[in-house]
């Protein structure tokens, strides 16, 4: 094997890379000094997302096992960027007391998780689907419950464990029905017939697996207790990292491998993005909690993520792509003020930010561009991956699917706006001090807020990504 064909795993090489530049780190330094393996994360982090642009061959590798190609390349840089927010927006939590001694190890285990989801987009097999959802679970149950003194912390780790071990059974049950029916576990060699109940059984329960990951309804119910007991740089990474991971790799099968059983995944999906939208939104409005908030908004997400899906077309997999992006600088957005008032206070109730706006000014205007963005309301770039999801299922025809959709985006709307309301309207004698956030939490915050404002209106964002879906 070359180097040129080794260099095919970039992505996955420069991350293992950046583990082992920080455990070097942690051995050489002095107690004292741990606090600059954030600056250095940050720092490796970005260059990996900035080398994932530079111009690589593709191809496979392993007999077919791994795969690359343009449209998977730009699947893991949407994903480096994000996991780079996170470390951004992480910064300053870091930095607490009961953090110091621990730094390296938030950095390692959450790159240890994004290299497994690279791994899971360029999977060229089951086999290779299977360990790569191991190894991007494993480190974020660890860290679900980094905060060891926090009851709910370690609550959330064992959730996450338990409800992990019973999707990966659900979903490996699924993959020995399809080997069995098949004879092969390489996506190249397998034929799918649309009249084998074996197969479409085996699709039945991959997609149960699947579904736990993107907490589709009625899998869904370990995401609130998990969101709200981990600290909030790992709610913010399971909440778009490693669920983007899995709606990618869904949508990849669905159309190059399941494609066939079109007539009968379609069906699964439209039950699934209905109850998912419903649901999801209902329980977002009884919430207090932001952290268990933001959850069932993201449950709705995966609702309307959904609507892309089912459509199976160049269209629909552009569309689900752009949300994706979007959906990033939205929801990494919103959790960037949690987690940098949760630093400083404490305080992550929805009756902390009355008053907000009046301390706090700036985090409240990114938050309430977060909430619009995550409501879809226009010009902020929401509204535009709303309406593309949209267009791709009203474009196969899902009228009603279209209309119900348009109904719980008007639901969601309700409850968004109860935290503007209570930052801008309700009353509050002591409302939180004013909170000066550190420099990398900041830029995390601009990142963000550009990235909900421009990538709406750049079309050549959403023109890049649908040329690439249309060679799928």
């Amino acid at each position: 094997m070359s180097w040129e064909q080794i260099f095919i795993m970039r992505h996955e090489l420069v991350l293992v890379s950046i583990i082992l530049l920080l455990l070097f780190a942690e051995i050489g330094l002095a107690k004292d000094k741990k606090s600059v393996l954030i600056s250095w994360g940050i720092v490796l982090m970005l260059l990996a997302t900035l080398i994932g642009f530079v111009p690589i061959q593709t191809g496979k590798l392993f007999g077919g096992m791994y795969v690359s190609d343009p449209f998977r390349v730009m699947l893991k840089n949407i994903l480096n960027l994000g996991t780079l927010l996170i470390f951004l927006q992480s910064s300053e939590w870091l930095r607490n007391e009961e953090n110091k001694d621990r730094i390296s190890e938030f950095f390692l285990l959450m790159l240890s998780s994004l290299i497994g989801i690279n791994y899971l987009i360029s999977a060229g097999g089951f086999l290779m689907l299977h360990l790569s959802l191991e190894l991007t679970t494993i480190p974020v149950a660890a860290l679900a419950a980094y905060e060891q003194i926090k009851h709910k912390s370690a609550e959330a780790g064992i959730k996450m464990i338990l409800s992990s071990a019973f999707s990966s059974g659900i979903l490996l049950f699924g993959i020995s029905l399809l080997y069995g029916s098949t004879g092969s576990l390489l996506f190249d060699n397998i034929f799918i017939l649309n009249t084998d109940p074996l197969q479409m059984l085996g699709l039945i329960f991959f997609f149960t697996g699947l579904a736990f990951k993107i907490s589709v309804v009625p899998f869904h119910l370990w995401t609130a207790d998990v969101y709200e007991g981990s600290p909030v740089g790992v709610t913010s990474y399971l909440s778009v990292i490693s669920k983007g991971g899995a709606v990618f790799i869904l949508l990849i099968l669905l159309i190059n491998l399941f494609g066939t059983l079109k007539g009968m995944w379609v069906d699964l999906i439209y039950i699934s993005a209905v109850l998912t939208m419903t649901i999801g939104n209902l329980f977002a409005i009884r919430q207090k909690n932001l952290k268990r908030f933001l959850a069932f908004s993201s449950i709705a997400q995966a609702g309307f993520i959904l609507l892309g899906v089912i459509g199976g077309s160049a269209l629909g997999t552009a569309a689900v792509v752009y949300f994706i992006l979007i959906y990033i600088f939205s929801n990494l957005g919103a959790f960037g003020v949690i987690a940098t008032i949760a630093a400083a206070t404490g305080k992550e109730e929805m009756n902390d930010y009355n008053g907000l706006y009046k301390t706090n000014p700036r985090l409240s205007l990114v938050m309430m561009l977060s909430l619009f963005s995550l409501a879809g309301i226009p010009p902020v770039a929401g509204f535009f991956g709303k309406f593309f999801l949209f267009t791709a299922a009203a474009e196969q025809g899902y009228y009603w699917l279209v209309f119900i959709a348009v109904i719980n985006a008007i639901i969601s709307l309700y409850y968004y706006l109860l935290v503007i309301k209570a930052m801008f309207i309700n009353k509050n004698e002591h409302p939180l001090p004013g909170i000066e956030s550190g420099l990398y939490a900041r830029i995390g915050l601009v990142i963000c807020s550009l990235g909900m404002i421009f990538v709406g209106f750049l079309s050549s964002i959403f023109e890049y990504i649908y040329n690439l879906s249309k060679n799928l």
